[in-house]
């Protein structure tokens, strides 16, 4: 009987083992090379860096950053990759990863050390700053804003950032005063109707909900933060994350990084940010 036992123990501890090998057998970037199919994470109401247009097409700085880096890592792997394209929101951008339901996140996605406690990063590929967004000819500098309500997105380091800035102004009631809400286009509403006299995140997310109405909205005061992008990715998955960082620095070096910048905010958009930091580069 106790041979039986220990017989079951044994063969049941070899099926948890086999199980748990099969569940999490290869990496990201074998599974992609076997599909041919990478599942990207793209926000869809942030302009201008993916967003639907009047079109309804599916547009940005985001997108064609993302789809550029699927082509090269496919080149790489001698094959067609194909892009296949899931929204995201706030919420949702590292719970995706985590869960296996998207192979990278390119979604304007700061890199913070508390989010790298989950997933891992790309290489910084984007760099912005948060300011505050208000109407046109009310408000001159950070200090007028102390006592008024301002508008950020929930869970965001931008919520953070704009309580911390009121805190250091001063404003008793900080952390009152920034309101939260689910999406852009909601602190924009909230702009627009005068619920709030601020709305704080990126500015060139800023800039793209401006240029909706232009001449109306004006950025106020310097930049708080600094606010660097890098493209998310599975947590522990070396060879994938070498595959994404060489295809944005294949892209910088050959020009087609600046070409996609300028197509969104070069000097002759609606969104002009210019360009003053370079891409980290490996000899």
């Amino acid at each position: 009987m106790k041979n039986l036992v220990k017989w079951f123990v044994l063969g049941f501890t070899f099926v948890l083992l086999v199980g748990t090998s099969v569940c999490y057998a290869g990496t990201t970037y074998d599974r992609v090379n076997e599909a041919g199919v990478v599942q990207v994470g793209l926000m869809y109401n942030s302009i201008p860096a993916a967003y639907f247009n009047d079109k309804n097409e599916w547009v940005g700085f985001d997108v064609d950053i993302a789809e550029e880096v699927v082509r090269r890592i496919g080149q790489s792997m001698g094959k067609e990759l194909k892009a296949e394209r899931v929204k995201l929101n706030n919420k949702t951008r590292i719970s995706f990863l985590t869960s296996g339901r998207i192979d990278m996140s390119t979604a304007n996605m700061t890199h913070k050390r508390e989010r790298d406690k989950t997933i891992d990063f790309s290489i910084t590929y984007f760099f912005d700053g948060q300011k505050v967004l208000a109407k046109k000819g009310r408000y001159s500098k950070h200090e007028d804003f102390i006592g008024k309500k301002i508008a950020s997105m929930q869970g965001t380091t931008s919520e953070k950032n704009a309580i911390n800035l009121l805190k250091k102004l001063g404003d008793t009631n900080a952390e009152k005063n920034v309101i939260s809400f689910q999406d852009e286009p909601s602190c924009f509403l909230a702009l627009q109707q005068d619920k709030v006299a601020g709305w704080s995140t990126d500015s060139t997310i800023l800039l793209g909900y401006a240029a909706k109405q232009p001449g109306e909205y004006e950025l106020v005061g310097d930049f708080f933060s600094d606010e660097p992008y890098g493209i998310g990715i599975p947590e522990n998955d070396s060879d994938w994350r070498d595959a994404v960082n060489f295809a944005l620095q294949d892209m910088w070096n050959d020009g087609t990084y600046k070409k996609i910048y300028d197509k969104w905010y070069g000097p002759d958009t609606l969104y002009y940010f210019p360009l003053t930091e370079k891409i980290e580069m490996w000899p």
